[in-house]
Order: structure tokens, then C-alpha cells, then sequence
């Protein structure tokens, strides 16, 4: 009788550590997936962090973008962020009028995801510079392009097709923008076929025009409220985008 009972608590002492030895087992492999699933994943950044990281992962050096206009774009829709004015609050659009017409000097980047979307040709205005953008206005039928962050705003249907209106932000920059219809739309002059009959882009009133083919997809991706910033080296921020 004592051998029995003797047999059975050795039996439910060896399951027992079986039933923990398994249980251990399990807890440290759920660690693990989760360790190996919070290394896969974007890891959230802020500051000069985050501007040297999207920088280089996204080799934007080798793509011809300043570092300059990136630091100055990050800033200013952290800014727009903040102040809750960006619905498309993923998407961040730069323009580097620094950079002469026949290079692709237009980046978007989803920015919470660390991704280029698109980077492509884009024209500025015939009073600008022919090759390279020189000059900026924000009077009405200057003809010239305007530097500085935007908004976008809504998409209609005009003389050039399928657009998309932006808002300036920057007082003396491009608060014309809307008054002068300053707007993304599609022309077949930004193209690589006038690039080799011209040697640079053909030039718009203004507008940074975009190839035809990528009118749609572009707008569809940065409409309703995104940020756009449109740089070059004589670009000099309003108080509220200065940086530092």
C-alpha cells in the first residue's frame, strides 16, 4: 500500500516537472518571436536621428538630394505635424530646385515607413532659369516658381487635366500660390524624350508640372493634405520653419 502511493507521487512529481519544463519552453520561444518581430519592425526616430537614418537608408545622397533641403523639409512637417495640420500625415514631398531640370529632383517618401514612393522630373517656371532654377516670385503672372512649404489641397479636373491645388504657407514665399493657380499637373514637356531633344525640361508658369504618365498616381498619393517643400539654396524660412 505504501509502495503505491509512494510510485504515484513520484509519477504526478516527474509530470509536474514535465508540465513546467514545457511551459518554459514555450514562454522563452514567445520572447524570442517577439524580439525577432520587434527588430523587423521600422523603429521609431526623432531629431537629427531620425534625419541622418531616412537619409542614408534611403541613399538620398546618391539620388542628388541636399542634405540641407532634406534637414530643412524633416523640420517643417514635424512642424505641420505638431500643429495638426497634416491628414496625409505619412507622405512628405520635396522639390530640390538646386538640382537643373534633367535630373529627377522630385522625392516622395513615406516618411512612417522609411520609403521612396516616387522620384521623378518636375518643371519649374520659364522665368525661373532654363536648365536650372534661379529666380522665384510670388506675384501673380511672374511666371516664376515659389519656394517654401505647402499644403495640398484638393484635386479638380482643368485646362491641364487631372491637378492638384496647393497652399502656400510662407508669407512673401507662396501665400499667391492659390490666387495664381500654382498647381501639380501633368505635362509632356517633363519628359525624358524633351530632355534629349533639349537638354533639360520644358518649363511651365510656375506649376511644378510632372511627367504625363505619373500625373494620376502622384496626386492620388499626396492629395488631400500632405507636405510639400519646394528648396533651394536661396531659400530663406519664414520664422515659423526656422530651424534650431
Amino acid at each position: 500500500m505504501r509502495l503505491r502511493i509512494y510510485l504515484r507521487l513520484i509519477a504526478f512529481a516527474v509530470l509536474s516537472i514535465v508540465s513546467m519544463s514545457w511551459t518554459l519552453n514555450n514562454i522563452e520561444k514567445n520572447m524570442i518571436d517577439k524580439n525577432k518581430d520587434a527588430k523587423s519592425m521600422p523603429v521609431a526616430k526623432t531629431g537629427t536621428e531620425e534625419i541622418e537614418f531616412v537619409y542614408d537608408s534611403l541613399a538620398l545622397d546618391a539620388r542628388g538630394l541636399s542634405h540641407d533641403a532634406f534637414e530643412y523639409a524633416i523640420s517643417g512637417f514635424h512642424r505641420l505635424e505638431q500643429e495638426g495640420l497634416l491628414h496625409n500625415d505619412s507622405i512628405l514631398t520635396i522639390i530640390d530646385f538646386d538640382q537643373p531640370s534633367y535630373r529627377k529632383r522630385m522625392y516622395i517618401i513615406d516618411v512612417k515607413n522609411y520609403k521612396m514612393l516616387f522620384n521623378t522630373w518636375v518643371a519649374h517656371g520659364k522665368n525661373t532659369g532654363r536648365e536650372t532654377a534661379e529666380n522665384f516670385s510670388n506675384t501673380n503672372a511672374s511666371y516664376k516658381s515659389s519656394l517654401g512649404f505647402y499644403l495640398t489641397d484638393a484635386t479638380y479636373h482643368g485646362s491641364k487635366g487631372y491637378s492638384l491645388k496647393l497652399q502656400g504657407l510662407e508669407p512673401g514665399l507662396n501665400t499667391n500660390a492659390m490666387r495664381r493657380a500654382i498647381v501639380i499637373h501633368g505635362a509632356s514637356y517633363v519628359s525624358q524624350s524633351f530632355i534629349d531633344a533639349q537638354g533639360y525640361v520644358g518649363r511651365s508658369h510656375g506649376c511644378p508640372a510632372v511627367p504625363t504618365a505619373l500625373t494620376r498616381p502622384i496626386i492620388q498619393t499626396i492629395k488631400d493634405g500632405s507636405c510639400l517643400f519646394i528648396y533651394n539654396k536661396r531659400y530663406k524660412p519664414s520664422n515659423r520653419f526656422a530651424m534650431g
